[in-house]
C-alpha cells in the first residue's frame, strides 16, 4: 500500500507493480482490459512527469548539503545541477509518451471485441474393429472413402449420437488418430481407419450435421456387403456401445487404440 509520504517506500513499491504488470501483460487472453489498462498507464505517465520534475527540483533545493565521497563541495553542487537538468529532460520525454499514449488509448477505445469462439469439439460417431471393421475396410478398398464415409454416416443420429459421445466421453478437439491411421474427409465427417490394425472409425464437430443431399441420406441406397456388415439402425439406449464395437475396454482406452495395442499394453505391464 502507498504510504504517501515515504518516497523510498512508494518507489519502491511502483517499481514492483510495474514488474508485475510488464510479467501480467506478456500473455493477454482477454482483450477487453487492453483499453482500461492504456488509460491507467497513461495516469501513470503523468504522475512519473510530475515525479521526475520535483525530484529535479528537490536535487536543486538541497544543493547546498552536496558534495562529492573525497568531500568537494564545489564539485557536488555541479553534480546536482546535472542531475537535476537530466531529471527535468526525462520528464519531457515521458510527457511525450503521455501524448502518444492517449492516441494510443483513443484507437483502442473504439475497438469492439468479438467474443471468443468457442472451441471446436469433435464426437466419435460409430467406431468398428476387428471382423465387424472388415465389410467397411472392403468398401474402402473397393469403392473408396467416400463410400465407407456415406455409409457409416447412417449410424449418425444427430442429438442422440451426441448424447452418446459425451455419455461415454468420445469427445476430443481434433479427430483422434494414431500415427499409422489414414484420414479421409468428406462434407463434416472425418474417417479414421487403419487396414493393419484392423479398425475404422467416423467422426464429425459437435452441433454440425452434414448435407443430406451431398451424402444420399435423405433416400438411402443399400450399402455394398449391408448384409454382411452390421445394420445402420439406431441402438436402443441400453445398447448404445455397439456403435463402439469390440470386446469391452478399459476405462482409460480410447476408441481409436485397438485392442490389440491395449492387450500388448497390460501383457507387458505398461499400462497405468
Amino acid at each position: 500500500m502507498p504510504t504517501f509520504n515515504d518516497p523510498l517506500a512508494d518507489a519502491r513499491e511502483a517499481a514492483e507493480a510495474i514488474r508485475g504488470l510488464a510479467h501480467a501483460t506478456q500473455h493477454v487472453e482477454n482483450p477487453e482490459v487492453l483499453y482500461p489498462v492504456v488509460g491507467e498507464l497513461m495516469a501513470t505517465t503523468r504522475n512519473m512527469s510530475q515525479v521526475l520534475d520535483q525530484l529535479a527540483r528537490a536535487h536543486q533545493r538541497h544543493t547546498g548539503r552536496a558534495m562529492t565521497d573525497a568531500g568537494d563541495r564545489e564539485q557536488g553542487s555541479q553534480l546536482t545541477f546535472e542531475a537535476a537538468a537530466a531529471l527535468h529532460e526525462a520528464a519531457g520525454h515521458v510527457g511525450q509518451a503521455d501524448t502518444v499514449l492517449d492516441r494510443a488509448s483513443n484507437r483502442a477505445g473504439r475497438i469492439a471485441w468479438r467474443p471468443d469462439e468457442a472451441p471446436e469439439r469433435w464426437i466419435s460417431v460409430v467406431f468398428f474393429q476387428g471382423e465387424e471393421a472388415e465389410p467397411v475396410l472392403d468398401i474402402i478398398d473397393r469403392q473408396g472413402t467416400d463410400a465407407a464415409v456415406e455409409y457409416l454416416a447412417g449410424w449418425d443420429m444427430a442429438d442422440e449420437t451426441e448424447d452418446d459421445a459425451l455419455e461415454n466421453g468420445y469427445v476430443y478437439d481434433v479427430p483422434p488418430q494414431s500415427g499409422m491411421d489414414k484420414v479421409a474427409t468428406r462434407d463434416v465427417y472425418a474417417l479414421t481407419y487403419n487396414h493393419q490394425l484392423g479398425y475404422v472409425g467416423l467422426t464429425r464437430p459437435m452441433n454440425v450435421m452434414p448435407d443430406p443431399v451431398l451424402l444420399h441420406l435423405e433416400a438411402p441406397e443399400p450399402a455394398p456387403l449391408a448384409a454382411e456388415a452390421p445394420r445402420a439402425e439406431s441402438p436402443a439406449r441400453e445398447e448404445r456401445q455397439g456403435r463402439h464395437r469390440g470386446p469391452e475396454q478399459a476405462a482409460e482406452s480410447s476408441w481409436f487404440r485397438p485392442d490389440a495395442i491395449n492387450d500388448i499394453e497390460q501383457s507387458r505391464g505398461l499400462s497405468l
